[in-house]
C-alpha cells in the first residue's frame, strides 16, 4: 500500500509547467475573478500571488533565466491548478475518499528521500512543475488524493481509469466552472483550460499499472 501511494504521488513530478501568464482584468459577470468554481471565486489576485511566489523562487535559483523562459505560460497553469484542486476535492468527497495530514507528510517525506533531500525536492518541483516551495504541500496533497481516488474506483485497470475520468468530469460539471475568458474556456469533459490540460490526471493509473504489474 505504501508503495502504491508513493507511486501515485511521483507520477506528476514533471508536469503542470505550461500555461500563459495573462493579465486578467475580470469578466463582466465576475469582475476581479479569474474563475468561479462551485459558487466560490478564485480571484485574479490569488492567481497573481501564486505566480509571484514562483517567480521569486525562480529568481533565487542559479538557473533563473532558463526557469523563467521555460514557464512563460505560468498564469494559466496556476489558475488551472487552483481549479483542479477543487475538482479533485469534489470528486474525492463524492467517492468518500479523504487524505489526512499525516498521509501528506509521509508522502512528502518519501518524495524527499527519493529526491535526495528536502532542498533537492523543492528544487525539482520548481524546475519541473513551476511550483514554489510553499506550494509543494498542496501539490503533494492533491497527488495523494488522486492516487487514493484511483484505487477506490478500480485502480490500474481500463475500467478504473474510465471511472476516474468520469468522476473528474462529473465533479467539474457539478461545480459549474466559469472562467474569465482572458484565461480561456473550461471543458468539463476534457478537463482543459483553453488548450491546456495536465497529463497527470490520466497517467496516474497507468503509472501504477507499470510499477505494480496491475496488482
Amino acid at each position: 500500500m505504501h508503495r502504491r501511494r508513493r507511486t501515485a504521488i511521483t507520477v506528476s513530478a514533471a508536469l503542470l509547467i505550461a500555461a500563459p501568464l495573462l493579465t486578467a482584468c475580470g469578466s463582466e459577470a465576475h469582475p476581479g475573478a479569474a474563475a468561479v468554481v462551485g459558487g466560490e471565486r478564485i480571484e485574479v489576485s490569488a492567481v497573481q500571488a501564486n505566480v509571484r511566489d514562483v517567480r521569486s523562487a525562480q529568481e533565487s535559483s542559479p538557473q533563473s533565466a532558463q526557469l523563467v523562459k521555460d514557464s512563460g505560460q505560468l498564469g494559466r497553469a496556476k489558475l488551472y491548478e487552483l481549479i483542479v484542486d477543487r475538482v479533485v476535492e469534489r470528486a474525492a468527497a463524492d467517492a468518500g475518499v479523504s487524505v489526512s495530514r499525516r498521509e501528506v507528510q509521509e508522502g512528502r517525506a518519501a518524495l524527499a528521500q527519493q529526491a535526495g533531500g528536502e532542498d533537492q525536492l523543492t528544487a525539482m518541483y520548481l524546475q519541473q512543475r513551476g511550483v514554489a516551495p510553499d506550494q509543494v504541500d498542496q501539490v503533494v496533497r492533491r497527488d495523494v488524493l488522486v492516487g487514493k481516488l484511483a484505487e477506490r474506483l478500480g485502480g490500474a485497470t481500463p475500467e478504473g481509469q474510465q471511472r476516474l475520468n468520469e468522476a473528474f468530469s462529473a465533479a467539474a460539471k457539478a461545480l459549474d466552472i466559469d472562467v474569465n475568458p482572458r484565461y480561456g474556456s473550461w471543458d468539463d469533459q476534457k478537463l482543459e483550460l483553453g488548450d491546456y490540460r495536465a497529463p497527470w490526471i490520466s497517467q496516474v493509473t497507468r503509472q501504477e499499472s507499470a510499477e505494480t504489474g496491475g496488482a
